[in-house]
C-alpha cells in the first residue's frame, strides 16, 4: 500500500462549502477563529492576539510549501456567498496533519457566527474524502473535547469510531482537559460515504 504526497495547492469541493489554501490576505478570517474564546475554548490553545493570528497565518502559509508536505491547513468558504463584498470569506478552518505515512489527525473548527449550518459536516466529510482518497491514507483521527457535544455528535454521525478518553490531553484556558479519541478508517470511510 503507497500513500501520497499533494505537492502544489490544495482545492477541494464539498456539497456547500470549498477548501483552498490559506493566503495572508485571510487574516481577519483567521482572527474571527482563534481569537474567539467561543471557538477556542473547544480546541487545544486559548484565544490569540492579533499578532499572534498574524504569526500563525505566516506559518501556515509557510507550512503549505514545505515538501514533502506533512500539513494540510484548508481556509473552509460557503460555497455561496456569505460576504456582501462578494469576496470568498473564510469561515473555518481544516487541519489534516500526516501523523505517519498511512495516517493522519484532523482538526477541525468554524466561527462562531457560522455554526449550525452544516459547514463542518461538509467540510470533514470532504476532507476525508481527500485523506482516504488522493492521499491514500488507512486511518484518520481526532481528538475532541468532551464537553463539545456538537463536535462529538458530528464525529459520530460522519461515521468515526469512538477509541477512548486521552486523559489531561491539552492544557488550555488554564486547565488541562480529556479528549475523547475517534478514528476512522478507509474501507469504514468507503461504507460511511455511501450511506
Amino acid at each position: 500500500m503507497t500513500t501520497r504526497h499533494i505537492e502544489g495547492p490544495v482545492a477541494l469541493s464539498g456539497r456547500s462549502v470549498l477548501l483552498r489554501e490559506f493566503t495572508l490576505a485571510d487574516l481577519d478570517g483567521v482572527r474571527g477563529l482563534v481569537g474567539d474564546d467561543r471557538v477556542t475554548h473547544f480546541l487545544s490553545f486559548t484565544a490569540r492576539s492579533e499578532e499572534q493570528s498574524r504569526e500563525l497565518l505566516r506559518t501556515i502559509v509557510e507550512e503549505a510549501r514545505r515538501r514533502p508536505r506533512t500539513e494540510y491547513y484548508l481556509a473552509v468558504t460557503p460555497q455561496e456567498q456569505v460576504d456582501p463584498t462578494g469576496s470568498d470569506k473564510v469561515v473555518g478552518i481544516t487541519r489534516l496533519q500526516r501523523t505517519h505515512p498511512h495516517s493522519g489527525r484532523l482538526v477541525y473548527a468554524i466561527a462562531h457566527a457560522y455554526q449550525g449550518r452544516g459547514y463542518a459536516r461538509d467540510a470533514v466529510r470532504t476532507v476525508l474524502d481527500f485523506a482516504f482518497g488522493q492521499l491514500g491514507l488507512h486511518r484518520v483521527t481526532a481528538a475532541v473535547g468532551p464537553d463539545n457535544r456538537a463536535g462529538l455528535a458530528l464525529v459520530e454521525r460522519v461515521g468515526f469510531t469512538r477509541e477512548g478518553v486521552l486523559r489531561d490531553h491539552v492544557h488550555t484556558n488554564g486547565a488541562w482537559r480529556d479528549s475523547v479519541l475517534y478514528s476512522m478508517l478507509a474501507p469504514e470511510w468507503r461504507t460511511a460515504r455511501e450511506a
